[in-house]
C-alpha cells in the first residue's frame, strides 16, 4: 500500500472557490446570449438552475461587474451590460494601445517555444481562411490574441488586457461579417508574425495596434450595414465572404 506522505514535494491543486466556478458559468451563459444584454438576472431563478445558494451567485456577480459584463444597480439587482457601438468606438482605441504594448513586450521576451506555438495557431487561422471556416477563424485569432498577451508576462497589462477582451467578446467576430475583413485580417495577422519571427518590437506594436484598430472600422462597418449588436450573431462554418 502507498500513501502521500505530509514531506510529499508533489504539489497539490488548488481547489477553485465557489464563486469563481460560478462566474465562469455565467460568462459562457452571457457569450451565449441565454444572459441577453440589457435584461435584470433573475437571481433566485439563477441561483435554482445552478443549485447553489444567493451568496456565491452574488459573488460571482461582484466578479462579472468587476470585468465589466454585468452591472450592479443597488436595490434593483444586476443585469447583463448592453454595448452601444459607441461604446465599442471608444473601446477599440483603447485595446489598440493595451494590445500593442502587449505585442510589444511579448516579441521582446518570447522564446523559440513561444514563436511554435504562435506559428501553429497562425497556421491553422490560414486553413480556416482558405476554408472559408469563420467561426474556427475567429477562435484560432482569439487564441492568437490570448497567446501574444500571455506572452507579455506583465501581469498588470495582462490583467486590464484580459478584462477588455471579455467584454469585446460579447460581440465575438461579428466585425468578420463584414465583406473582406477576414481577407484584411489575415493580411494583418500574416504581417504579425513576419514581426514575431524577426523579432521586430516595434513593428508588432505598430501592426497590432493597426490590427484592432480595422477590427473596430470592421464592426461599425457592419452596424452602417444593417448589422445588429447584442443579439446573437452565429459565425458560419463554411461558405467564402
Amino acid at each position: 500500500m502507498s500513501l502521500v506522505s505530509a514531506a510529499d514535494p508533489r504539489p497539490t491543486r488548488k481547489r477553485v472557490p465557489l464563486y469563481e466556478e460560478v462566474a465562469a458559468r455565467l460568462r459562457q451563459k452571457i457569450y451565449d446570449y441565454e444572459l441577453p444584454p440589457g435584461e435584470w438576472i433573475d437571481e433566485p431563478a439563477l441561483a435554482e438552475e445552478l443549485g447553489i445558494s444567493r451568496t456565491p451567485l452574488r459573488e460571482s456577480l461582484k466578479l462579472l461587474a468587476a470585468e465589466g459584463l454585468v452591472q450592479i444597480d443597488a436595490g434593483r439587482g444586476s443585469r447583463v451590460t448592453r454595448l452601444s457601438l459607441e461604446d465599442l468606438n471608444q473601446l477599440f482605441p483603447v485595446m489598440a494601445m493595451l494590445e500593442g504594448r502587449c505585442a510589444y513586450e511579448a516579441v521582446r521576451r518570447i522564446d523559440d517555444a513561444g514563436v511554435a506555438r504562435l506559428e501553429r495557431l497562425h497556421e491553422s487561422m490560414e486553413a480556416a481562411a482558405g476554408a472559408g471556416d469563420l467561426a474556427e477563424y475567429y477562435r484560432c485569432n482569439y487564441l492568437i490574441h490570448e497567446t501574444v498577451q500571455d506572452c507579455a508576462g506583465n501581469p498588470w497589462l495582462i490583467r486590464v488586457t484580459h478584462d477588455l477582451h471579455r467584454i469585446l467578446k460579447m460581440h465575438r467576430g461579428r466585425q468578420l461579417l463584414t465583406p473582406g475583413r477576414m481577407a484584411q485580417s489575415l493580411a494583418e495577422h500574416r504581417e504579425l508574425m513576419d514581426c514575431v519571427r524577426r523579432r521586430d518590437a516595434e513593428g508588432a506594436e505598430r501592426t497590432m495596434n493597426r490590427h484592432l484598430l480595422s477590427q473596430g472600422k470592421a464592426l461599425a462597418a457592419y452596424v452602417a450595414a444593417g448589422g445588429m449588436l447584442n443579439v446573437p450573431a452565429p459565425l458560419p462554418s463554411s461558405g467564402g465572404i
